[in-house]
């Protein structure tokens, strides 16, 4: 295992396992942490040893949003003499290079990432849950856009993730409202996948994670890239893209494997590539 006391990482038989650990701030990302972990996703993006991760927490908390208390300044130091400390376009760079970054390092991962969520997901915390391809909660978790409360607007790609997962009229009740919403509601509007108690949720996110890191991993990412993009795509673009991705992972290792398994009637021995 490695990491630093707010951020733990483990690869164990093909999966990798990426953990929040500051349960003490509700599990709120510091720039610094947010940045870290936008890193780890980019990079085992593109490792082959890693097939599949799983983003969880310690504590009572999943993710809580940003930690407003260890913000860095939005207008920087290089100022000219006379300029105010912030300035029109100052928060708008802060967000996209901050909260938009990683959760598109989550969305453009091509490792199926699930989300193991025990407790609450509030703020840019549930966005981090929308961006995750598999969700899994505990019955005690709850799902929070808690924006409305603090008279300021989503971000992290929360207002195009959420109207996608529960259509457009429920994510405006959830974000004008910003009600708490139990993981048993969500798994109904499609937010979680699976609620299980809380004390299976290691194990069956242990499974889950297993069967995609044992699954064709090529294909497994070619089928999440389409699946972002269908919602976004006109038809002859989806079906150009559909085309072109059979023909690149027609050639991979994993395909021949598995049409060799089907012939000769046996289970497939996936490695990844």
């Amino acid at each position: 295992m490695s990491g630093g006391e707010e951020l733990t990482t483990e690869l164990r038989d093909g999966v990798g396992w990426v953990t929040l650990n500051r349960p003490d701030a509700g599990n709120a990302l510091t720039p610094d942490l947010r940045d870290a972990l936008t890193d780890y996703f980019t990079t085992v993006s593109s490792d082959l040893r890693t097939r599949a991760v799983v983003l969880g927490a310690s504590g009572k908390s999943f993710c809580t949003g940003a930690d407003l208390r260890r913000r860095k300044g939005l207008g920087g130091d290089d100022r000219p003499e006379g300029a105010p400390a912030k300035t029109m376009g100052d928060a708008a760079r802060a967000v996209a290079s901050g909260w938009q970054r990683l959760v598109a390092s989550i969305l453009d991962c091509e490792k199926p990432v699930l989300a193991a969520v025990q407790g609450t997901a509030a703020g840019g915390g549930a966005q981090l849950v929308l961006a995750c391809d598999i969700v899994l909660m505990a019955e005690s978790a709850r799902f929070i856009e808690v924006f409305v409360r603090r008279g300021i607007v989503p971000d992290a790609g929360g207002a195009y993730l959420l109207p996608r997962v529960v259509g457009l009229h429920k994510a405006k009740e959830i974000m004008f409202y910003g009600d708490d919403i139990a993981a048993r509601e969500a798994e109904r509007l499609g937010i979680a996948n699976k609620v299980v108690p809380a004390e299976d949720l290691p194990e069956v996110a242990e499974q889950w994670a297993l069967r995609l890191a044992r699954g064709p991993t090529k294909a497994i990412g070619m089928m999440k890239s389409l699946l972002n993009r269908s919602l976004d795509s006109d038809r002859v673009t989806a079906l150009r893209d559909e085309a072109w991705g059979q023909e690149a992972v027609n050639a991979t290792a994993d395909a021949s494997e598995g049409m060799r398994s089907f012939v000769e009637r046996r289970e497939p021995e996936f490695n990844g590539w």
